[in-house]
């Protein structure tokens, strides 16, 4: 918005021409939606605990989870209002991806909330049921797939990370069916994710760090092409819409740190993960998201692992998964396990960073 308002007095105010810049709007976006969290957090946590909307608490988890039964969640509808505020003053709004990621993510965040209300408010704690909640996400990401490719005309070769010359092409149906399992799957790997204090939030900064670097590339041609990476006219954009979420989970995590004053929720981390997964399809390193959010994807992989040995043997191969709370009851720490994650989320995102160099 303030690009569209300002810019066109650069003739006459030169000061406004720093708007141009997708390096300057971006920092506007990651300090405005940071401190909207930091300004209002206390607020929130006051209210929802008035209201006693508390998080939910599995019975069958490491005991010391019990006394996190008195703490709020839902912390991240505040998140998302904050980060599409500043998306939407500081990005510039006829870019289409803009648009099409900012639609993700609220109507991620919609179902995130459905599910919420349900467990939270209406206290059923199964929430939203899967047999609603995965097909109310695969049509709003096949919506967003044919938008993109068929309605928007993306360009549809799939970028194989380390190979510059090899870059298949899809039909729109194979694009869109991927597409589909990049958004869905990432939104509930995030989801899985969120289970101790912090644990999200940093990987996730982490990763839409990397994806804002890989924005700005494949958004600029003579990057482009000196990385000899995908140009994609128009995703520079979306650096933005990662600095306004780098922005709002700092602030988050100033309340989330363990340990948790307050907890994202559903609407928090369903939205998170689709819109890393959209932007990880627009920038064309859907495939690269494995390595960039490979904390996600090995909790995930626990889950669905674990499930198929109960079921095929009887047996189950971690003490509880997702992953996480199996290292917790083995007997580390909680802290141990989160900052350890930490660390595995940000040596994962520069092995990532250096396959710009190595196409």
């Amino acid at each position: 918005m303030l690009y569209h308002l300002l810019y066109p007095l650069y003739d006459k105010i030169v000061a406004v021409g720093v708007f141009k810049y997708i390096t300057f709007r971006t920092f506007g976006a990651l300090f405005t939606a940071m401190i909207i969290y930091f300004v209002f957090g206390k607020w929130l946590i006051t209210f929802m605990q008035r209201k006693q909307f508390w998080q939910s608490i599995r019975n069958d988890g490491p005991a010391k989870h019990l006394q996190k039964g008195k703490t709020p969640t839902m912390g991240g509808v505040l998140m998302w209002a904050g980060i599409i505020f500043s998306t939407l003053l500081w990005a510039r709004l006829d870019n289409p991806y803009i648009l099409l990621v900012t639609g993700i993510a609220l109507a991620f965040g919609i179902i995130g909330f459905l599910d919420d209300y349900i467990k939270v408010i209406l206290r059923d704690s199964h929430g939203l049921r899967a047999r609603y909640k995965f097909p109310l996400q695969v049509c709003v990401a096949v919506a967003a797939g044919m938008i993109l490719f068929d309605g928007l005309g993306f360009d549809r070769h799939l970028a194989v990370p380390f190979f510059k010359s090899v870059y298949p092409l899809l039909g729109v149906v194979s694009y869109v069916v991927l597409g589909t399992f990049v958004i869905v799957g990432t939104s509930n790997a995030v989801n899985l994710t969120d289970g101790l204090d912090g644990l999200v939030a940093v990987p996730a900064i982490v990763s839409f760090f990397a994806y804002a670097i890989l924005a700005y590339t494949v958004g600029n041609l003579k990057m482009a092409s000196y990385l000899a990476v995908p140009f994609v006219p128009g995703a520079g954009e979306l650096t933005i819409i990662c600095g306004s979420i780098i922005g709002a989970l700092i602030g988050f995590l100033w309340f989330n740190a363990h340990p948790a004053e307050i907890f994202m929720g559903d609407v928090g981390s369903l939205p998170l993960g689709a819109v890393l997964g959209s932007i990880a399809i627009i920038t064309k390193n859907e495939l690269l998201l494995i390595l960039i959010g490979g904390i996600f994807v090995m909790e995930t992989v626990s889950v669905i692992t674990q499930v198929i040995s109960f079921q095929l043997t009887g047996k189950r191969i971690f003490k509880m998964a997702p992953i996480h709370h199996h290292f917790e009851l083995k007997g580390w720490d909680e802290s141990k396990v989160i900052v350890r994650f930490w660390i595995i989320a940000l040596i994962l995102a520069f092995v990532s960073l250096a396959t710009l160099k190595l196409r």
